[in-house]
Parts: C-alpha cells; sequence; structure tokens
C-alpha cells in the first residue's frame, strides 16, 4: 500500500495495490500487519456503511468524544466523495486546519483519521457509499457534531448548490461554543 502523509498530524491518504486483470482487480484494503509497518498502531472493532442517494448529500462534521474517541479508516465503495478532516485537537501543531480528499470507488483512495479529527464528507455522484473502520464501538452518550460551514474553519466543499444535510447536522453548534474535549499527543 501506499501511504501519504497529509499537513494534519496522523492523517494519511491510504491507496491499497490493486491487482488487475481482465475480470476486474483485487485489492487487500486492510491489514493490520501493513499499518502496523506504516506506523499506526490502531485495533478495528465495528465497521459501518453509509449510503447517500443524492449528489451533494453531505454528512458531518462528526465526532465521537473520549472514553469512546476513534480512529477511522474511510473508503468509497461506490461513487466519489469529498472526504472532510478538520484537526480538532487542543495541542496540536495544525489546530483548526483541515483537508480534503477525493475517495472514489475508481480510485480506490483511503483516509485514515486519528482520535481527535472531525470527519466529514459530501456526495459527488447518486448512491454514492462510504464504509469506515472504527477503532471504538458506537456510543450514543458520546456523539458529537460541529457545524459542516464553521466560519472557524472556512472549509471549501466545492458544492455545486444548497448540500442535503439532515436536521442534526444543520442543528450542530460552531466550534467556539463546544470547547474540544481532545487533547493532541505527539
Amino acid at each position: 500500500m501506499q501511504v501519504e502523509r497529509t499537513a494534519l498530524p496522523g492523517v494519511a491518504i491510504i491507496t491499497p495495490r490493486r491487482h488487475g486483470d481482465a475480470r476486474g482487480f483485487f485489492a487487500e484494503t486492510w491489514s493490520r500487519r501493513d499499518m502496523a509497518d506504516h506506523g499506526f498502531d490502531v485495533d478495528f472493532v465495528q465497521d459501518n456503511h453509509s449510503v447517500s442517494a443524492r449528489a451533494g448529500t453531505l454528512r458531518g462534521l462528526h465526532y465521537q468524544a473520549p472514553p469512546h474517541a476513534q480512529a477511522k479508516l474511510a473508503r468509497c465503495g461506490r461513487g466519489a466523495l469529498l472526504d472532510v478532516a478538520v484537526d480538532w485537537r487542543a495541542g496540536s501543531p495544525a489546530f483548526g486546519q483541515w483537508i480534503a480528499v477525493e475517495l472514489s470507488a475508481a480510485n480506490g483512495r483511503q483516509l485514515f483519521l486519528p482520535e481527535g479529527i472531525l470527519h466529514g464528507f459530501v456526495t459527488r455522484a447518486p448512491d454514492t457509499e462510504i464504509v469506515y473502520k472504527c477503532s471504538a464501538a458506537y456510543a450514543p452518550e458520546a456523539d458529537g457534531a460541529i457545524k459542516w460551514d464553521d466560519p472557524a474553519f472556512g472549509i471549501d466543499w466545492a458544492l455545486d448548490g444548497p448540500p442535503v444535510v439532515s436536521a442534526r447536522d444543520a442543528a450542530a453548534p460552531l466550534s467556539a461554543d463546544m470547547p474540544t474535549p481532545f487533547r493532541f499527543a505527539a
């Protein structure tokens, strides 16, 4: 697999090696050994699968607070999406900064997000699927969100029009109104 480090400490774009022939391709999308060889010491305990029927569907910015914080490995199984990560770890040299990465079924890229990273995405095609591994089980009492268009972050979602957003995400607080529960550990 190819690993590309990003400007956010611990966040990486991971591209599995594809082995193709006339039938299609095979790719090993996750290997504990390979991840450890690249410095990612994480055990995943849950897989999530989300389908968005319409292009322009925006989900996020989501997090799960300690002690149930989650690292994630996200990939697009069908369609295409813009995956966004925001560093929300107090003390991080990249606190408040964001990156956006195109994930698609065609490019096979994945995005690794350590604990303390806000996560969101907007779909680029109808019936887009995102599949992501989580290092902690879902804990409703620790579930949280920050408003997707928070001016403190200034994320360029590259939208073609108003996004399709859930009532929960539309009503999420701004980061200025919600102190981060995350601390950066180098």
